[in-house]
């Protein structure tokens, strides 16, 4: 026997009239389903439904249709910074749906949606015809089938499944209006890459709602339905492109469009949205909401169409957040190079700007500021690196200072930058320069002094790679940040800034002989004498806050701190305290400085602003705060005598280069460092607004 022949034949070749025979089968079938649509026409129309609707689903929910929708997260004026849920999906009444989208989609999918009952007899007998004469089948289902059978059947093909779906689409015209069914499909329809609906996938595609597409954007989404696999321009775009003009010779042939117009879309050039644009930089802050929100409602959170408006504005957001990763970027161009992130093969002859290169960059995150590169020529003088976009750059002079060491033929191997070192590189003004991901983090907290509303909150250097909320959950020592709230306690014991406190050595002895004495130091480690205490604080020094403590005692300072939302609990019971050795979070800064903003009070730092369901319904709206004496956790005249000595930290002391830079004399603030720099703060305000930033190390 031939060795062939021990082979199981295909089923094709096994029976060689069988696909004869599928044709006359599939002929009689849907001489049956036409036969049906006949019957259904006619007066035998009820006499099929009553035998039938014991087996058809109620189909009452699609007039009070709630699809799964996410919970959305906007900024005060309106920027989304958050979506949490398996569906991208808006629902959006018919009435303001595009009417060049709906026509597109018509004519390709059901041109005579508006003029059938449901089914589409004409369509039934061209898809019976095209199926005689090919092997594969063509469908016919109209719009409402399309929605029966989303809604309610499996997609399975086979003539059971056909008769209910013609029979549920019958039964759905007689319950709803065409604007209706046409509303539900194209809010429920899967369209690629997440999106269920037309607006979904316009804001997916294109970046735009979908009231701004143009023609050829329109008919680009209409040819989604019958494959959203196939047809996604993301992943497939020469099939998209085939889609789409087939869409757009539809619309012509139908009338929607004329000749020019027709001509105007096939030459358009569409721009993709490949990636998601970075929500409003408000991920730390969105997940906060999420988090509350979630303990709430529980996972129908994120069903529920939820939308929630924060006390963030975008602008200031975003300025928060570009200044936190820019100061932390140029932190890290001033030390010490620790090499390359990772190494890709490079085979000898492929230059840099060979695509083969970008694509080896395809597992290594790319980022906007910090720019993954691979290298493929690398000297003392010049390096030769391809961004993960394509781009080939070319760093010299200032933008390898940081790296020469790394550059030497005899550098430490894992140190050394040579062809195949995947690396980062920072655009410097008009250069690029070789960097490195930060080790240091940061946090930024802005609020309202005189309602607590948080205008900007930023929890990290990137919420991709570390999810810890710095702003909220970071629990750090304040240094001297702390300060102004011991010299507010000690301003409320008589002591005046014009009062001289010994800025001098001191030794405090040990309660136990076991410990050696403490002999405190100030930062520069010198002594500046007798000093006022205005002095003293804009200089910061460390012995003049250690003998206020001293005077005032260290039980009562603990007390006054508390006044301004600071854990007794987690501050030190001894003279440390008068350093900053307690432990805060920069939101509790931010609340704290606030209470010197607003003349005394103590405000709830708050960033859920408005909750509404998918229907605009408002269920949850924060209350206006006005501030009142029962909010009062200073004197007026506490706050402002401090006020005064804030300012001068601002104008001569060692925060003096606020008011330079800004070239503004309404800043007050105080900074703070602990030992070896693992903590750095500022925390400064003006009348409107407070702001807290702290940088270190976890």
């Amino acid at each position: 026997m031939h060795p062939l022949s021990e082979r199981k034949p295909h089923r094709r070749d096994a029976q060689p009239t069988s696909r004869k025979g599928q044709r006359g089968r599939l002929l009689w079938r849907w001489i049956g389903v036409l036969l049906l649509t006949v019957l259904l026409g006619s007066s035998a129309f009820s006499v099929w439904l009553v035998m039938l609707s014991g087996e058809l689903p109620d189909i009452s929910q699609l007039s009070h249709y709630q699809p799964k929708q996410p919970l959305r997260i906007y900024t005060q004026d309106g920027v989304e910074i958050g979506q949490y849920g398996t569906e991208r999906r808006y629902f959006v009444p018919i009435a303001q749906i595009p009417q060049r989208l709906q026509d597109a989609l018509l004519s390709v999918e059901d041109a005579r949606f508006r003029d059938h009952p449901g089914i589409d007899i004409k369509g039934v007998a061209r898809a019976l015809l095209a199926n005689m004469s090919r092997s594969r089948s063509q469908g016919a289902s109209t719009i409402t089938q399309q929605v029966a059978r989303n809604f309610y059947l499996s997609s399975r093909k086979d003539y059971q499944r056909k008769v209910r779906e013609m029979l549920l689409a019958l039964k759905i015209e007689k319950q709803l209006s065409k604007d209706q069914i046409l509303e539900l499909y194209m809010n429920q329809i899967y369209l690629g890459q997440r999106a269920y609906g037309f607006e979904a996938a316009a804001q997916t595609y294109f970046g735009k709602p979908m009231g701004e597409l143009s023609i050829a954007e329109c008919a680009m989404l209409a040819g989604l339905p019958q494959n959203p696999a196939h047809a996604n321009p993301i992943i497939n775009v020469e099939s998209a492109r085939k889609r789409q003009l087939v869409v757009l010779e539809r619309m012509r042939s139908t009338h929607v469009i004329d000749d020019d117009a027709y001509q105007a879309a096939k030459a358009e050039t569409l721009r993709l949205q490949r990636q998601a644009p970075p929500p409003a930089y408000g991920q730390h802050a969105a997940e906060m909401v999420r988090q509350l929100i979630h303990a709430q409602h529980g996972d129908e959170a994120y069903t529920l169409g939820l939308n929630v408006t924060t006390s963030l504005r975008s602008s200031d957001q975003q300025a928060a957040y570009q200044a936190l990763r820019k100061g932390l970027i140029d932190h890290e161009m001033r030390q010490p190079y620790r090499g390359p992130e990772d190494s890709e093969e490079l085979p000898d002859g492929v230059v840099a700007s060979d695509p083969f290169v970008s694509q080896a960059l395809a597992d290594h995150a790319d980022d906007e500021d910090l720019r993954v590169a691979l290298v493929s020529q690398a000297t003392p003088a010049a390096v030769v690196a391809t961004l993960a976009s394509g781009e080939v750059v070319v760093i010299n002079g200032d933008g390898l200072k940081a790296v020469q060491a790394a550059l030497k033929p005899r550098a430490n191997k894992s140190l050394r930058i040579q062809r195949g070192s995947v690396i980062r590189v920072s655009r410097m003004g008009n250069q690029w320069a070789i960097t490195q991901w930060p080790q240091a983090e940061g946090a930024v907290v802005a609020l309202d002094p005189q309602t607590g509303q948080v205008r900007a909150l930023v929890g990290g250097f990137d919420f991709e790679r570390n999810q810890f909320n710095h702003a909220e959950r970071a629990w750090r020592q304040p240094g001297s940040s702390f300060k102004p709230f011991l010299y507010s306690a000690a301003l409320e014991q008589g002591v005046m800034p014009a009062s001289y406190i010994n800025d001098a050595p001191l030794i405090v002895e040990s309660s136990t002989t076991s410990l050696q004495n403490w002999e405190p130091q100030n930062s520069d480690g010198k002594f500046d004498g007798p000093l006022t205490l205005r002095q003293a604080l804009a200089r910061s020094r460390n012995l003049v806050s250690i003998r206020l403590v001293q005077m005032m005692g260290v039980g009562p300072a603990r007390e006054w701190a508390s006044r301004f939302g600071f854990d007794v609990d987690k501050q030190p019971d001894n003279l440390t305290l008068a350093l900053g050795a307690g432990s805060v979070t920069p939101m509790q800064m931010a609340r704290g400085y606030a209470v010197f903003a607003n003349g005394g009070y103590k405000v709830e730092p708050t960033l859920i602003h408005r909750v509404t369901d998918s229907q605009d319904k408002v269920l949850f709206e924060a209350p206006p705060v006005k501030l009142v004496e029962s909010m009062r956790a200073i004197p007026a005249r506490n706050a402002f005598i401090t006020n005064t000595l804030l300012q001068e930290v601002t104008r001569s002391g060692t925060a003096a280069a606020a008011q330079a830079q800004l070239n503004r004399t309404d800043i007050f603030g105080k900074t703070g460092t602990t030992n070896e720099a693992v903590d750095a703060w500022f925390a400064g305000f003006q009348p409107s607004l407070v702001a807290v930033v702290w940088i270190g190390y976890d």
